[in-house]
């Protein structure tokens, strides 16, 4: 498989966050840079919510420099979302049972294996926080309710990943899919995340902290917004949670 040329990798034993981590390095690097923390004490998922990590599991952070504006860089979520799938799909040999949760989640067999978080750290920086439950996921009290249940690789693949084996893996797939992007537009990115998309043309319900709204999932538009055929017509939502 190789790893992706231009890109740095620190592989740590213990952190208390490779987000923190990376809001730590940022300032001194100078290209992209993985870090993979074989242990989290302090680890965070969307919105300051806790993420819980058991040994064996994956946290890595992307820490890359961007010059672009805010809803440009915000479109990394989908590449991300891409670059798991595709990573996933290396390491258990099969897509079966994959799929991509608006606006950042990775679904195996209908449960949530993975997620992203985004966060700007200053000066064009971005750490692209990455959580994946390869060998134990959360009991079902410790997620929100209505939630996704969490799900591991090893319980639904019976396959054994080490965490180093899906960072190669998911580096390798970043580095095409951001690739494709630079060159292509969003265009390219969007139609993969669509072919890949959970619950495309069902109904759902999205949380935006202000209003929560019900609605056929009918695609993904230009910006990266929800699009929703509600009752009172389409609403196209920047940020919620989602609900199925």
């Amino acid at each position: 498989m190789g790893w992706p040329s231009g890109y740095g990798r620190r592989v740590l034993a213990e952190v208390d966050s490779t987000n923190a981590e990376a809001a730590r390095l940022a300032p001194g690097l100078v290209g992209p840079e993985w870090i993979l923390g074989l242990r989290q004490t302090a680890a965070r998922g969307r919105r300051g919510r806790g993420w819980v990590m058991p040994a064996g599991n994956f946290a890595a952070t992307l820490v890359v420099r961007l010059d672009e504006p805010p809803d440009r860089v915000a479109l990394r979520s989908f590449v991300a979302a891409l670059a798991l799938y595709d990573g996933l799909e290396a390491v258990t040999g099969t897509a079966a049972g994959l799929a991509l949760k608006w606006p950042n989640d990775v679904l195996m067999n209908h449960g949530k294996v993975a997620g992203i978080l985004l966060e700007g750290l200053g000066q064009g920086a971005l750490a692209v926080g990455i959580g994946v439950n390869l060998v134990a996921a959360p009991e079902a009290a410790e997620v929100e309710s209505g939630a996704v249940l969490p799900v591991s690789v090893l319980a639904e693949t019976g396959v054994r990943v080490t965490p180093e084996a899906l960072l190669e893996a998911l580096a390798v797939a970043w580095a095409s899919h951001e690739e494709r992007l630079v060159t292509y537009g969003f265009g390219p990115i969007r139609e993969a995340w669509l072919a890949r998309a959970a619950r495309l043309g069902e109904e759902i319900t999205a949380r935006t902290g202000r209003e929560t709204l019900t609605g056929t999932f009918e695609t993904v538009d230009e910006a990266g917004r929800l699009v929703l055929k509600t009752p009172k017509g389409r609403v196209a939502i920047a940020a919620a949670d989602v609900f199925f």
